[in-house]
């Protein structure tokens, strides 16, 4: 710009001087040589040699100007008319060429010119407006859409601190906010730092994600709460039998320990305790089938220290459970499974209607929520209710059920079963048998057979025999286990449905007579209702006291 100033107003004076030397040539032609030669050395400096040059070439126009002014103002203008559109076509490419020091590449540094950045643009339009208002016009618009596409790479060579701006990312800054941008240039450093956080933060999103899909989980509990939820009434009683057990087996012997108390307070009318007191508490214990040998424990233990003296009734049955428990004591055992046989065989045996294949299902789901492999067999070969039923324990427990077709030998089927399960893995093998009852001979000979086929895989097998005893037979219980013990080896017992009658005491009985281990009782019909066989909880339960 400053360059297209300078030359047209030495065009001016050349062409005056032109006009001139038409009467006086060497006269002229010696001025406008020195001032082509001056705006040469202002090449190399494009802006410092802006101001220079104007100075001396207002010191040449006057010189020029009062020869121009007084002989030829005519030849002037029509020369001028002539000469201007000569001089117009010349500096335009020379404004073209002179692209590459235009103001805008000084405007792209003022990007580092931090103080300096307002004085810059301020002094250029001042100049070009008010000295020739049509013509810098259409320069001025040329440069503004110029800079933008590429001056960069002009100036970078020229201004070492140009690479500082490209260091600094300033056109993202510009990008993202440029009034922010302009706001904080001092701050540039700080628009980084800005911007780093921002990943930061971003990275302390995914961090909150993957916690979040760390409850995922907390989605299955979350499904699995919304299950119980729902059902909120079942869900209460199946929490009551963990701890009011000893409140739903009271209830079970209820209809035991009801009898058993109001024969007992009949007894105790008499203010003392004599010898026929306690005869007759002794046949009030014998029908309650506690047997006689806790029958006569009882009379003892009363007899010895209180004879002669007033007792209550509650005192009797104070006395009495604390004998029972002292009679159950040794056979309240917990089921252990030998695991160094693999399958650990168990064999279930008992009479018609004694809940074998039910207590097998309960069993079979104890073993696989503590995390045991286990397989089921469908030895029940007489009834096809119990080949359907011990499947859908089965499906309950996820453990494969073997079973065949119905009437089928059960001693094969036993085999067979023993066989699959050692290839599967299984930790134990549990084998329903058929309800039989002990006078039948030929029934007792199959169990016989079961037992020796099991023995040609494992010597020791079975490993564990349980009995199923039926609350509600009575006394006839004492010959069942005699006979099942002698016949099939029962090594433990599991009492049954104690819930439905009056004569729970024969477990006292059974386990005064033949000493077995108890390992669970039954008093419903839940997977829960199975438990542990406790030896203090039934004695209070069916003395009826807390």
């Amino acid at each position: 710009m400053a360059f297209g100033f300078i030359k047209k107003i030495f065009s001016f004076g050349n062409k005056e001087v032109e006009e001139r030397p038409a009467d006086d040539a060497p006269a002229a032609l010696t001025p406008p040589q020195p001032a082509e030669a001056a705006p040469v050395t202002p090449a190399p400096a494009v802006e410092p040699a802006a101001p220079p040059p104007v100075e001396p070439a207002v010191a040449a126009a006057p010189v020029a100007q009062p020869p121009v002014e007084g002989p030829v103002p005519e030849f002037l203008r029509r020369p001028a008319h002539e000469a201007a559109p000569a001089v117009e076509p010349e500096p335009a490419p020379e404004a073209e060429q002179p692209v590459e020091p235009e103001p805008v590449p000084a405007e792209i540094p003022p990007v580092s010119l931090e103080p300096e950045i307002a004085p810059v643009p301020e002094p250029r339009p001042v100049p070009e407006i008010p000295l020739e208002m049509p013509e810098p016009a259409p320069t001025i618009p040329e440069p503004e859409p110029e800079p933008e596409p590429e001056p960069e790479p002009e100036p970078e060579p020229e201004p070492e601190p140009e690479p500082e701006p490209e260091v600094a990312p300033a056109p993202p800054s510009h990008l993202r906010g440029g009034s922010a941008g302009e706001a904080e240039r001092g701050g540039v450093p700080g628009s980084s730092s800005a911007s780093k956080p921002m990943p930061s933060a971003l990275s302390n999103e995914p961090l909150s994600e993957p916690a979040k899909e760390v409850q995922p989980s907390r989605v299955t509990v979350s499904k699995a709460v919304e299950a119980k939820a729902a059902p909120v009434a079942p869900a209460e009683p199946a929490s009551a039998p963990r701890t009011p057990w000893f409140q739903r087996l009271r209830e079970g012997l209820s209809r035991s320990s009801r009898e058993l108390r109001d024969n007992i307070s009949g007894v105790f009318t008499k203010r003392k305790l004599d010898d026929d007191t306690l005869q007759d508490l002794e046949d009030v214990l014998i029908r309650a089938d506690l047997g006689m040998e806790t029958a006569i424990r009882v009379t003892d233990a009363l007899a010895s220290g209180r004879y002669g003296k007033d007792v209550s009734d509650g005192e009797v049955r104070a006395v009495m459970a604390q004998e029972v428990e002292k009679v159950l004591t040794p056979v309240a055992l917990p089921l252990e499974l030998d695991l160094s046989h693999r399958p650990h065989v168990i064999l279930v045996v008992g009479v018609n209607g004694t809940g074998k294949t039910t207590t097998i299902g309960k069993l079979a789901a104890k073993l696989t929520a503590g995390g045991l492999k286990v397989t089921l067999a469908a030895g029940d070969t007489f009834r096809a209710a119990a080949i359907e039923q011990l499947k859908i324990w089965g499906e309950r427990t996820g453990s494969p059920v073997v079973s065949s077709r119905l009437g089928a030998d059960a001693a094969g089927l036993a085999f067979d079963a023993y066989k699959q399960a050692k290839d599967a893995g299984s930790d134990v093998l549990i084998i329903d048998t058929a309800g039989r009852l002990q006078n039948k001979a030929e029934l007792m000979a199959e169990l016989e057979k079961i037992v020796r086929v099991l023995g040609k895989h494992d010597p020791e097998a079975p490993h564990t025999v349980l009995q199923t005893v039926d609350a509600t037979t009575g006394q006839n219980a004492l010959n069942q286990v005699e006979i099942f013990r002698n016949v099939a080896g029962v090594n433990g017992l599991v009492m049954t449905k104690l819930d439905g009658t009056a004569r729970g005491g024969i477990l006292v009985a059974i386990a005064a007579k033949h000493k077995l281990p108890v390992y669970f009782i039954g008093v419903g019909e839940q997977v829960d209702d199975l438990e542990p066989f406790s030896a203090g909880d039934f004695a209070k339960a069916i003395a009826g006291v807390s």
